[in-house]
């Protein structure tokens, strides 16, 4: 079978040789960059095209009469969006035409041959593709955005572009939660601007760094491209930062292949990270302490990097000047970072301030003492008094034998343990910065899903290369003795293979740094938890915190006090606004607020 314009027809009569001719004639065709149009082929398509993504336009160079007309264009980009010149004929004319203005974007450009793709008979598992076909669609597919720091687009506009035979959104379903999971954009260039060519582009490839399943984008890719290839298009171009290796591994795997193709953009604060001269040592800052740095930048407030490893960064503005570490700045007092630290005194402060705590010991020694507090308790919790990102704690012990251990293990984090009752629900964490809620989020434990092929120790190991990958390497699940402590108490061992489908939890801890995973909640979060967790956070008198609750549901009043956090990573609750808030009570009048100010709007 020979695929041309996307049909399936039998060739007969011509030999191999023949058939191998024509497909190498077909590609060579294809791979040609949209630079070379006769004239006649130029004047048949609109002239000055451009397509509305809602994150702004994607604008086809090639159908610019004069550089000029082109740079005119640009410069009509509307606030907070992020236009791209694409199929730039001669970008060295553009940017000598507006060297202020406008940039050479610093990414590939991969092609697809459709003529010759080859579509895969391996399924999605776990998960299905469709096109996107609700505003509850549309609002996840945002929130997937800003999870992965891309600009967010209006839910109106991809609900009334939900007919545009230009545009065509695909997002990847979870078949068990209905959580909208992955998401992709593509361009059919023949509908878009009667492209002679029939070429398409793919746009906005993006999955949740929550997603447990492999080969999202993978197949995110493949169905758009049979989609493409099902109504005639030639190619399927893409654009892709140079630097994203992850990213050109796929491309290349499905068969894509870079082409001489250039795209240009204007100088705004969206895309100054591509055009700026880097920060010394940027690349080395983790992603909670690169978030504020991107959004002081953003806003003009210097910043100076004074410890990379550690996270450390100086900012100022207009005389005034304070040093961070990530989300704990100078305005944090000692007394209130001592507080967080121990989670007794926390715990003893909160429950002053009325808040609801559950009943705790702490272990001195007297084994008789633990087997009655968990007699009286049935299932406790035992954590180190100080520590933190999870380690040393274990969570629904029911035995003496796990008590025993559990404790050994906390020890190794501090000599001073812990022991807790037990609340069943969910582990919610509150960000609260200048005494206000901005974030609420349930995190979850890290679990796996059999394929009835794979064991254990290879189905753990696989997700916590995706969530390392997904969480820049911050978060991987550990297999140690809790770990297998978990397995054991739902009947499997590292050595098990469970069947296709079978969902195990892994560690009963939420913590992100062990494998846990994060889900915003900011809109459904009970008004009770979010007047406790200010009120926690004024008793501690700490300006930026992130309290943790036991709860049975974020829509419930129901919740028992967990620990403080001084130093809460802001970077977990995107697309909530806690950069900017954060910068915000740094410096009051930066950014939007300064400006609301100087017109008087406020």
């Amino acid at each position: 079978m020979a695929r041309n314009n996307g049909e399936e027809k039998p060739v007969r009569g011509r030999s191999d040789k023949a058939l191998a001719h024509r497909l190498k004639r077909l590609r060579s065709e294809s791979m040609k960059p949209p630079m070379g149009l006769s004239e006649s082929e130029t004047k048949a398509r609109k002239n000055a095209a451009s397509v509305d993504c809602g994150w702004g336009r994607l604008i086809f160079a090639q159908t610019f009469d004069k550089p000029s007309e082109l740079v005119d264009a640009l410069r009509k980009e509307g606030p907070e969006r992020r236009d791209i010149a694409f199929y730039v004929r001669d970008p060295h004319v553009l940017l000598a035409m507006a060297p202020q203005e406008i940039f050479l974007d610093p990414s590939h450009t991969f092609r697809l041959d459709l003529a010759t793709y080859r579509s895969s008979r391996r399924q999605p598992r776990g998960f299905f593709i469709r096109r996107l076909s609700s505003e509850a669609d549309a609002r996840a597919v945002n929130r997937i955005y800003a999870a992965r720091g891309m600009v967010t687009v209006s839910p109106d506009f991809f609900w009334s572009n939900r007919d545009n035979r230009a545009i065509t959104y695909l997002v990847a379903e979870d078949e068990a939660s209905g959580e909208i999971i992955g998401t992709v954009t593509g361009i059919d260039h023949g509908r878009a601007f009667e492209d002679p060519e029939s070429g398409s582009s793919l746009w906005c490839l993006a999955v949740d760094p929550q997603a447990r399943h492999p080969g999202i984008g993978e197949f995110l890719v493949r169905r758009l491209a049979e989609h493409f290839a099902a109504r005639g298009a030639h190619y399927m171009d893409l654009s892709v930062l140079h630097d994203n290796a992850q990213a050109i591994s796929l491309y290349e795997k499905l068969g894509f292949r870079r082409v001489p193709v250039f795209a240009v953009k204007r100088k705004n604060p969206i895309n100054e990270k591509l055009f700026a001269r880097p920060l010394a040592e940027y690349d080395a800052l983790n992603p909670y302490a690169r978030l504020i740095v991107d959004e002081a930048r953003r806003r003009g407030v210097h910043v100076e990097i004074t410890d990379a490893e550690g996270g450390f960064f100086r900012l100022s503005q207009g005389g005034r000047s304070v040093h961070c570490r990530e989300s704990l700045s100078e305005l944090t007092s000692g007394v209130a970072m001592s507080i967080c630290d121990d989670k007794a005194v926390t715990r003893r402060v909160v429950e002053g301030a009325g808040l609801l705590v559950p009943e705790q010991m702490a272990f001195d020694g007297d084994e008789e003492a633990l087997a009655a507090f968990l007699k009286e308790h049935g299932r406790v919790v035992v954590k180190p008094a100080r520590g933190e990102q999870g380690r040393g704690v274990a969570v629904g012990l029911e035995t003496m034998k796990d008590l025993k251990r559990a404790v050994a293990n906390a020890r190794e984090v501090c000599d001073r343990v812990l022991v807790e009752a037990c609340f069943d629900g969910e582990d919610l964490r509150l960000v609260v910065i200048d005494f206000r809620l901005v974030a609420a989020a349930v995190r979850r434990p890290p679990h796996i899903v059999g394929d009835g092929r794979r064991d254990v120790r290879s189905l753990i190991e696989s997700q916590s290369r995706r969530r390392a990958a997904a969480t820049g390497g911050e978060s991987t699940i550990p297999i140690d003795g809790e770990t297998e402590r978990c397995l054991a108490s739902a009947g499997f061992a590292l050595d098990s293979v469970p069947a296709q489908g079978e969902d195990i939890v892994v560690r009963k801890t939420a913590n992100l740094h062990t494998g846990g995973s994060i889900h915003d909640v900011t809109g459904i979060v009970h008004p009770k938890l979010v007047d406790a967790a200010c009120k926690a956070a004024r008793a501690i008198d700490i300006p930026v915190v992130g309290v943790d609750f036991m709860v049975r549901s974020p829509s419930e009043a129901d919740y028992v006090f967990i620990e403080a956090n001084e130093r809460p990573g802001l970077a977990n609750h995107e697309p909530q606004p806690t950069a900017e808030r954060f910068l915000d009570l740094l410096f009051p009048l930066s950014g939007q607020k300064s400006a609301a100010h100087a017109l008087g709007k406020m």
